[in-house]
């Protein structure tokens, strides 16, 4: 059976805000579309809840911790967002729930975003491969707090602190979901897209992937997402609408 065609998403938004569990979350597949709003003007912001610290076996965490902040906040750089917020919440061990929703919530209410991408929070990435829990608890609550963020009932202690509602997220992205029923022509910018993926070149190498190619890596996400939508490349997201009021 053939995949079903893939609809171009809707780009006309300023500002967007991407909320993913680590560093390099971006890299494995949407850093081209990253590259791609970055060079038609728009804003966007990355939020890492984690700073990946458990992610590379042979540092502990307190190195791992500084040596992935800069390799994201480099990573991110390539593709053109010149901000990086990271939460500082414990990797590996994240769980769904308010204090999650809460700590996102804030950093929407700042960054009033129009729309905020995160990562495929579906228990598989289609197939039998399982998603990572720290993937699956973010994405939830990055969607629920795009509408808790406007709700000024809900976490009211953050608007004490400076903050204002923001009701304004109009959809939520999810990358490189099983699910995607849109996708974003990244053909330009897929070089780019390898060059951020390529800035994370500890973490790499702490995987032990001493043949790993990141170009080949993501040619293989992404011409198969392309052939879908009728391009070369692109990068591949489940999107939700937020009805505010309903």
């Amino acid at each position: 059976m053939e995949p079903s065609p893939l609809e171009p998403v809707d780009e006309s938004w300023d500002r967007a805000l991407v909320v993913v569990a680590h560093p390099d979350d971006v890299e494995f597949g949407a850093a081209a579309a990253v590259a791609r709003w970055t060079g038609q003007g728009k804003t966007v912001v990355y939020c890492m809840v984690t700073s990946g610290e458990a992610g590379i076996d042979a540092l502990a965490p307190d190195v791992c911790r500084g040596v992935r902040m800069d390799e994201q906040i480099a990573s991110a750089s390539i593709v053109g967002a010149d901000t990086v917020e990271f939460l500082g919440l414990p990797d590996g061990v994240l769980e769904y729930g308010v204090s999650l929703r809460r700590a996102i919530s804030a950093v929407v209410r700042k960054h009033r975003p129009e729309i905020i991408v995160t990562n495929n929070f579906r228990e598989t990435w289609g197939g039998s491969a399982p998603n990572q829990p720290d993937h699956m608890a973010v994405g939830r609550a990055a969607l629920n707090a795009a509408s808790d963020a406007g709700n000024r009932w809900i976490f009211p202690e953050q608007l004490v602190e400076g903050l204002v509602p923001w009701g304004g997220v109009k959809q939520v992205w999810a990358a490189g979901s099983p699910d995607a029923t849109h996708a974003v022509d990244t053909t330009d910018t897929f070089d780019r897209g390898v060059e951020s993926l390529a800035a994370h070149k500890a973490y790499i190498d702490g995987l032990g992937w001493e043949d790993f190619d990141p170009a080949e890596f993501l040619a293989g996400v992404s011409r198969p997402t392309g052939s879908r939508l009728g391009t070369t490349h692109a990068a591949a997201f489940e999107v939700f609408n937020l009805a505010w009021g309903g």
